[in-house]
């Protein structure tokens, strides 16, 4: 080559790179790496190699500004999930550009060549911009000797998307440390910084919450019921592998995706929810199938200082007694923000001027000071009383005094079955309580009429619903097999003989003994007036009124007058399964009776889940709802929590209710539920019915008191799991259906619903047509419920 050459050839190579950048910059870029001195444009994107994220501008929805993100490419429905200039629209993407400048640092320019965002500044020109196939955009060194030195990435600075790969969490070496916070769009069509943002607690307890404007909107516990004794892994049964790491450098969550050819991400809404959605390629759509908070009361201080939530009432917010709003127009229009204040102020050494007013069933409120030498109820009365800055008292969940100095937060109306069902004394000016109790009454006439109006309108709903002919209500009414008896309250009244023998009582009200003119034994459930109450009437008899199966209670109608609704049904003789096996006084129910009513449970719930029109889970499976007749034959009852849907859904969203204890974690952890989730409940109450105890009953001669977990080991290690019988029993019992009950049992409370058999199978494994294995190891099930004690007290 001659000297002429070689002269030529450095400025051959600057104008063939020269050239070939301006046709890379004219075109729509189908590459995911940018080089120094390339930019995108005008509708230029660049996308990953695996085809699934793209870069570039885009516009949201309604907006007329333009923004650099990145969004998922061969998808129907616009989904952005980065953002760079989130606060700094562009309004004319043509004349704006993303530059990969030569000193290795991504800047945004906008129409007048004006900087708007950019990446760190590095000053090192081999750097490249690549795309990743996880959506995350990096900044690494683009030579070939140490390529995988990454300078800056989007997945370090997110907006409201928390996608595969990425962190929840980050440095603790200082307050400057690098933090990934997720933080809101303000609104579907404008991606600036909204009010929401979900965080991680850096101090090691793997707890994550939501803020709102900086201060807190709603604390969950952990993702700790996927953790497993021997890891820090998180098994999602949902799609997902979430991993948890704490450290002296760093706290965070990481989760990687079970089946790439899923969709899965994270979002912080606009709403204040944390969502997890998952794309639905046959219905085009994303899906949540998790969110938190679902419920407004489970949002912090939803209600205000001094306001209490009621998720089921007309309006969820109402003041204590003897509070009124602070500003009553923002009330009426659903902002209760700013919560209530006292109508009358308290004055110190006034004590025989003051009282307490008791609210009943609540959650108490956050703030307590507990006073650990206090236990009885009297005594903490005596301190609250001395104390002049003491507005409220009560014992609280660990046994000692609880005492409230400021304002009263958090509060929240419970049912009567909840775990965390406190009553709260409120200091008030005794003028004031008279006053209260006189509000109260008013409120009840009140809520009467209004009540009288709505039953009109539910009452004939209710007989569309049950005959398509009119119904006799005559004082001989009397059930069929194919209709329900409107009773008249009269009729009910003579026949439970002024309801006189009660048969005991639950969370929604007591159950009475009676006898139809025809000789017929039923039972009336008188349901408490509250609005739930009202809600569970509804279920039920939408639920048992349309159904018939031999392990089904058979509801014979009902009755309404005024707010008082009435149940009726076949009175059962034997009472309930709880007063058998846990009663020192009662019958002892032998291996064989018990076998058989495992058996008729198990084919209660396979026909609610797999025979009916519409799939029904019970969501409140434990012994108390399960009633024997006259020949110890079981039958499901109580279906007021009982949730309804098409066999075109796989999962429902809920509200956790039924019983802590037989809740699965999916209905702990506020996941959607499905038919799995009673298998979860009949798993822990076969066990109690092979054991004769409480799943939760310590016994001194045992070293793990939680019998669930003791099961487990023996059976998935062989060991012997006749020891596991209720020793009222003797050993007498069928060894052969005592490990097969044990082992399905097992199975049942597998922590991953798609390891739990259905109803179906385990009607076929007790009844011996179907084989069953030994089980692996439940996990930390014990663990899991211990770790959501802190969640169930609202820590």
């Amino acid at each position: 080559m001659g000297n002429r050459t070689k002269l030529l050839l450095p400025l051959y190579v600057l104008i063939f790179h020269s050239l070939s950048f301006e046709t890379y910059g004219s075109i729509k870029m189908d590459t995911h790496t940018m080089y120094p001195g390339q930019s995108l444009s005008g509708n230029q994107t660049i996308s990953s190699s695996n085809g699934r994220f793209e870069l570039g501008f885009f516009k949201p929805g309604n907006s007329t500004a333009y923004y650099v993100g990145i969004w998922y490419k061969n998808i129907s429905a616009e989904t952005v999930v980065w953002v760079a200039n989130r606060d700094k629209p562009l309004l004319d993407p043509s004349g704006s550009k993303l530059e990969l400048t030569r000193k290795g640092s991504l800047v945004l320019y906008n129409q007048s060549e004006i900087p708007v965002w950019s990446s760190s500044n590095t000053m090192d020109g081999s750097i490249v911009a690549v795309l990743e196939d996880c959506g995350n955009l990096v900044l690494r060194n683009g030579s070939t000797s140490s390529p995988s030195v990454v300078v800056w990435e989007s997945f370090d600075h997110p907006t409201d998307t928390w996608l595969p790969g990425a962190r929840l969490g980050g440095s603790k070496m200082s307050k400057k440390g690098q933090r990934q916070r997720y933080v809101s769009w303000s609104s579907s069509d404008d991606p600036s910084p909204g009010p929401f943002s979900l965080g991680l607690e850096m101090d090691g307890t793997g707890t994550y919450h939501v803020l709102k404007n900086g201060h807190r909107h709603w604390t969950c516990g952990m993702w700790l019921e996927r953790i497993s004794s021997f890891s820090t892994e998180i098994v999602d049964r949902n799609y997902t592998n979430m991993t948890y790491v704490s450290n002296e450098e760093e706290t965070y969550y990481k989760y990687s995706v079970t089946d790439t050819s899923v969709l899965v991400r994270y979002k912080m809404d606009v709403s204040g929810k944390v969502q997890k959605l998952v794309w639905k390629d046959d219905s085009q759509i994303w899906e949540s199938i998790w969110e938190k908070p679902k419920e407004d009361c489970e949002i912090y201080g939803f209600c205000g200082a001094n306001g209490a939530c009621n998720q089921f009432g007309l309006h969820h917010c109402k003041c204590l007694g003897g509070f009124e709003p602070k500003i009553p127009g923002e009330w009426n229009t659903g902002n209760y923000t700013n919560g209530c204040r006292r109508r009358s102020q308290l004055q110190c050494n006034e004590d025989g001027k003051h009282s307490f007013q008791m609210i009943p069933n609540i959650r108490l409120p956050a703030n307590e000071v507990s006073l650990t030498n206090v236990k009885s109820l009297k005594e903490c009365k005596s301190a609250c009383l001395r104390d002049c800055s003491c507005i409220a008292y009560t014992i609280g969940y660990y046994g000692n005094c609880s005492v409230w100095r400021e304002d009263l937060l958090n509060i929240q109306y419970l049912s009567y079955g909840d775990i965390l069902r406190k009553d709260l004394y409120i200091r008030l000016p005794k003028a004031d309580l008279a006053a209260s109790r006189a509000k109260t009454r008013i409120r009840i006439e009140r809520f009467t009429i209004s009540a009288a109006a709505a039953t009109v309108i539910l009452i004939a709903i209710l007989i569309l619903l049950v005959s398509t002919r009119r119904m006799s209500s005559s004082s001989d009414a009397k059930p069929a097999d194919d209709v329900l008896v409107l009773f008249k309250f009269g009729d009910l009244r003579s026949a439970t003989k002024n309801f006189s023998e009660k048969l005991g009582e639950g969370g929604f009200g007591s159950v009475f003994k009676g006898t139809l003119p025809n000789s017929t034994a039923i039972a009336v459930k008188s349901l408490k007036c509250q609005d739930q109450e009202d809600k569970q009437f509804r279920t039920e008899v939408s639920t048992l009124g349309t159904i018939h199966h031999v392990n089904l209670v058979r509801l014979l109608g009902f009755c309404l007058k005024g707010m008082k609704r009435f149940l009726v049904y076949d009175y059962m003789p034997n009472g309930s399964l709880d007063s058998h096996l846990f009663y020192k006084d009662s019958k002892i129910l032998d291996w064989k009776t018990r076998h058989h009513i495992a058996k008729g449970v198990a084919r209660g719930l396979a026909y609610l889940h797999e025979n009916c029109r519409l799939c029904i889970i019970h969501c409140d499976i434990k012994p108390e709802n399960i009633l024997l007749d006259a020949d110890y034959n079981p039958l499901l009852s109580d279906f007021g929590l009982a949730k309804l849907f098409g066999r075109d859904f796989s999962r429902v969203l809920t509200s956790m209710k039924g019983t802590r204890g037989y809740l699965a974690p999916e209905m702990i952890s506020g996941e959607p539920i499905t038919p799995k989730s009673d298998v979860f409940s009949y798993g822990m109450l076969l066990l109690e019915i092979i054991s004769g105890r409480r799943n939760w009953e310590a016994r001194d001669n045992e070293n793990d008191n939680y019998f669930p977990a003791r099961a487990a080991i023996c059976v998935s290690n062989g060991g012997d799991v006749l020891s596991l019988l209720d020793p009222k029993l003797h050993g007498d019992a069928n060894a052969k259906e005592v490990i097969r009950a044990c082992r399905v049992a097992c199975w049942c409370i597998q922590d991953e619903e798609q390891h739990r058999p259905s109803m179906g199978q385990v009607v076929q494994i007790l009844e011996g047509v179907q084989e069953i294995n030994r089980p692996p190891i439940v996990g930390n099930a014990s663990e899991y419920y211990q770790s959501y004690i802190p969640h169930w007290l609202g820590k």
